[in-house]
């Protein structure tokens, strides 16, 4: 028998078992880091994925261009946008029919990218809901002039499982209702999942805001954008996997992955004006808009009032049942009756104190809290009372705390001195609607990391015509980017603007060609064009059928009228790509 420094048989099979057990501790380990690592993307570069995508588009660009006459080498492919402005059905209705247009001019197909904010978000994600729409845009279409209607019931039964979720919010509500009682569809597919397809259509990005970030700054923090494979914020140039948005994140590292949201959870974050205070202000009573009058304790007041009118506005046109449509009357009247701001001027007027005007509307919320649950329970046992008494149940307290946008935020506690104090501070961040800040995703298009050469920009947006544009410049300018000038000339006809307009760029800026909806080419005059302004405003009810058809054909002919400006500056951007090479 040996001994001393010889091993036995099983002595070398030990050493053998723990030999592999501790590589593959090493393996685990690195693969935990590496995992780790690639959990968020810090980068102002295109990711794999987009950049992929863009390559083999790009043979669809160069395709579409040599159809079209124009002259193109591979190297040459020029970077073209069109960027659809928000503005509610607005824009959401326009943009559809700017597509429609240009698909029959054979413009689409020269598109590398498609960006959308806040309404325009509505259709863009439901275009995309085709993996083959932009050879199929009758459908999109046809979407809005006769689509099926999606029942309460549906609605409703998606709203209760989000209910049941950590992340729940307003922003739920007003998606789920958007999409049933404006687009007709409940998308529940995932934006990731269109990762995996091929280039037929241009590379979509969504874009949103923080909510603190944008009140409170710095402006790295403010811009969000989603892709397909990949969502962040812009300028601080720190990404995870779209599938990821909403898992638990710590230093840097996925904790927990959660399923990812679906199309109309999306949606409601991207497409929420309401959600931000600011807006509350152009809400205000006109009496009542003047300084002094209007303090925290009446914005919460008309937040309250203003979403549940919107809110009943958007669940009526999801039911057919003329009962049920009755009832909804009757609250809608108990709202108009319980409008105090308007029914009440004396009262609020003679209040002399903050804290009296806070204890005023403090029992004027609960009054009309109190009036729709008192409503609700009058209504008479059957499917629509169930169905109303969910909504209550679960939409009242979230209006009361005002919680929007509501997602896992994977900076947390994540080390990188560029990073905000605040998003290294919380667990949660808050994603609403990115025309807040600016109406046009200009911010994910600017600079060198997609190198654009040509924006094209529908502009279907309220207020100020060409503040989209003073905003982007004002914008570009803080984060140091490049951005064409504007002619303080074409400022001076936003009371009846041109149907187009180019901003030249040079060298490094894009070329905007700037394309209101309503303009000279269809207003006679700058009484005309404000009353179509007013007349398709932003917030208002679920447009009628009249209504759609005419914003169709107003978008569709302003592609028509404006096709040989399109094509002679695209025609310049391949130059520009050539130069550039």
């Amino acid at each position: 028998m040996e001994t001393g420094n010889t091993l036995s048989g099983s002595g070398i099979c030990l050493l053998l078992v723990i030999s592999v057990v501790l590589a593959k501790a090493v393996d685990d380990t690195e693969g935990n880091t590496a995992a780790s690592e690639k959990a968020i993307r810090q980068s102002q570069s295109l990711c794999a994925g987009e950049k992929e995508y863009v390559h083999q588009r790009k043979r669809v660009v160069l395709e579409s261009l040599s159809s079209l006459g124009i002259n193109c080498t591979t190297d040459s492919v020029p970077h073209i946008a069109l960027l659809a402005s928000g503005g509610g059905q607005r824009a959401a209705v326009g943009l559809v029919g700017s597509l429609y247009q240009m698909e029959k001019e054979h413009l689409v197909d020269t598109l590398l990218y498609l960006g959308s904010v806040s309404g325009s978000t509505w259709s863009m994600s439901s275009i995309y809901s085709d993996p083959q729409w932009s050879n199929n845009l009758e459908t999109a279409v046809s979407r809005w002039l006769s689509s099926p209607e999606v029942q309460l019931e549906e609605a409703l039964a998606w709203l209760g499982e989000r209910a049941k979720e950590e992340h729940f919010s307003l922003s739920d509500v007003w998606g789920v209702l958007t999409s049933a009682g404006i687009m007709k569809q409940m998308d529940l597919r995932r934006l990731s999942d269109e990762a995996s397809r091929n280039a037929t259509n241009p590379y979509p990005i969504y874009s949103a805001i923080e909510k603190h970030c944008y009140s409170h700054g710095p402006i790295e923090g403010k811009w969000f954008e989603v892709s397909p494979h990949e969502a962040g914020f812009t300028e601080l140039g720190l990404f995870v996997s779209t599938s990821l948005l909403g898992s638990t994140f710590q230093n840097g590292e996925l904790l927990e992955e959660k399923p990812e949201m679906d199309m109309v959870k999306l949606q409601g974050f991207l497409g929420c004006a309401l959600a931000h205070e600011e807006t509350i202000k152009d809400l205000i009573p006109p009496w009542l808009n003047v300084p002094g009058q209007i303090d925290g304790a009446a914005e919460d007041y008309l937040r309250v009032y203003n979403a549940l009118d919107k809110l009943v506005g958007l669940t009526r046109s999801t039911i057919k049942d003329p009962t049920a449509l009755s009832d909804l009357d009757k609250l809608q009247k108990i709202l108009e009756d319980r409008d105090m701001l308007n029914h009440n001027k004396s009262v609020w007027l003679e209040s002399k104190s903050s804290e009296e005007r806070k204890s005023i509307f403090g029992q004027w919320n609960l009054e009309l809290l109190a009036a729709v649950q008192t409503w609700s329970q009058s209504l008479e046992d059957g499917a629509f009372k169930t169905h109303v008494s969910l909504l209550t149940k679960q939409v009242l307290p979230m209006i009361m705390k005002w919680e929007w946008g509501t997602t896992g935020n994977f900076l947390y506690q994540y080390q990188d001195s560029t990073v905000p104090p605040y998003l290294r501070s919380t667990e949660r961040f808050h994603l609403t609607d990115a025309g807040l800040l600016i109406n046009v995703g200009y911010p994910s298009f600017l600079g060198e990391k997609r190198d654009i050469d040509l924006i094209i920009a529908p502009e279907y947006s309220a207020g100020n015509m060409f503040e989209t544009l003073t905003l982007a410049r004002d914008y570009a300018a803080e984060v140091k980017k490049p951005f064409p000038e504007i002619d303080v000339k074409i400022l001076e006809e936003r009371d009846w603007p041109k149907g187009c307009y180019v901003l030249e760029g040079k060298e490094k800026e894009p070329t905007i060609v700037y394309m209101p909806l309503f303009n000279r080419d269809n207003c006679k005059d700058a009484a005309e064009f404000n009353a179509k302004m007013e007349e398709f405003s932003t917030f208002q009810r679920p447009y009628s059928q009249e209504k759609i058809e005419f914003v169709l054909e107003t978008a569709k002919a302003n592609i028509k009228t404006n096709k040989a400006t399109l094509l002679r500056e695209i025609e310049k951007a391949v130059l520009c790509r050539h130069n550039k090479m």
